[in-house]
């Protein structure tokens, strides 16, 4: 399957997921990305930095984070998944071994669902090597 099918597949296709797009683990090259959904260069190394910051409390904990140019504030930020909120929609991000992915939900999607559907393709990468 193709990083675009999986965008297109896995993740929009399943009515959780409005927009998404998927990166190289280091942020530096997108692989895939829905129309219209862009996440600049300076909003991803952010995330990047999010999963290596071992600090009591991270600094996108306390400061929040942008995609595609909104702010969210953080609800759940680990070394694999970081998960971020603005009124009703949110943004989850998965961080496999090769491979960031970064889903949009709007606010007609209940965050668990969400949720589940990104970090199963997360789990699914995972489990064949990326």
């Amino acid at each position: 399957m193709s990083w675009q099918a999986y965008v297109d597949t896995s993740l929009v296709a399943t009515g959780n997921i409005d927009k998404a797009a998927i990166f190289n683990s280091e942020g530096t090259s997108v692989w895939a990305s829905s129309p219209g959904f862009t996440v600049a260069p300076a909003e991803i190394k952010a995330v990047v930095s999010s999963f290596a910051d071992n600090s009591d409390v991270k600094k996108v904990q306390s400061e929040g984070f942008h995609i595609a140019t909104e702010k969210f504030f953080t609800l759940k930020s680990d070394e694999r998944s970081l998960y971020g909120k603005k009124g009703k929609e949110g943004v989850v991000v998965v961080k496999t071994q090769q491979a960031i992915l970064v889903a949009h939900y709007p606010d007609t999607v209940q965050p668990g669902a969400a949720a589940t559907t990104v970090e199963h393709l997360g789990d699914y990468l995972i489990s064949v090597g990326y």
